[in-house]
């Protein structure tokens, strides 16, 4: 989905609403993916709908050049797209409790611990980053042009495409995402992720 151009569509959920229950419930999902994300859609095709040049472009490049933009656009791309984009990655890297893929493997599994030293110590790290961002935001596992881990806190609907990033792992921490059922209970939800979290495959080696 975040690859896509111009008009954006909601892609469906590849699980059902209420698949990740317990932790995370299907009102939640349902107010998440399908109000909040579509929203985030409907107002980036507005933004690009008067610009034709643009709307050829795929969202990573939009929101990787979107400091050469015209203004009015680079604002609805930052913020709408940012949102498409996140939202994207965030509901794509969620899967059912009972899959075996909650845990990072081969070689990504060699580069966490070798640069955390095991996957507890990046779960500390993550978890420590995700609730040290103040107000709305995220937290993302990139990696970075020299092919090294990084844990970024972003603010809004902050990307780390501008920094030449590829994002691995994405955790959303607006408060519309749990607020539903852990309230202000935000170490409680970003626990409860890792039971549902999963990680991509990595196609590079360690060494």
């Amino acid at each position: 989905m975040p690859y896509h151009t111009y008009p954006f569509e909601l892609p469906p959920l590849p699980y059902a609403h209420a698949a990740l229950h317990p932790y995370i419930d299907e009102e939640t999902m349902r107010c998440h993916h399908d109000k909040h994300f579509q929203t985030y859609i409907t107002n980036l095709n507005k933004t690009l709908e008067p610009y034709p040049k643009l709307q050829k472009l795929t969202l990573e490049r939009l929101l990787t050049y979107s400091g050469i933009l015209p203004y009015e656009a680079y604002v609805g791309i930052e913020r709408n797209g940012g949102g498409v984009y996140n939202h994207g990655l965030f509901f794509e890297g969620l899967s059912k409790p009972s899959e075996e893929a909650h845990a990072p493997r081969g070689y990504l599994a060699a580069l966490i611990n070798r640069t955390f030293g095991d996957f507890d110590k990046f779960k500390e790290c993550f978890g420590a980053a995700a609730l040290d961002v103040f107000g709305s935001g995220w937290v993302c596992l990139g990696l970075t042009p020299l092919k090294r881990l990084k844990i970024y806190t972003l603010t809004n609907q902050e990307t780390i495409l501008k920094q030449g990033a590829r994002p691995i792992l994405i955790f959303d921490v607006w408060e519309h995402a749990y607020y539903l059922k852990y309230k202000n209970a935000r170490a409680e939800y970003v626990e409860a992720l890792w039971k549902v979290a999963k990680f991509p495959e990595m196609r590079f080696r360690a060494d």
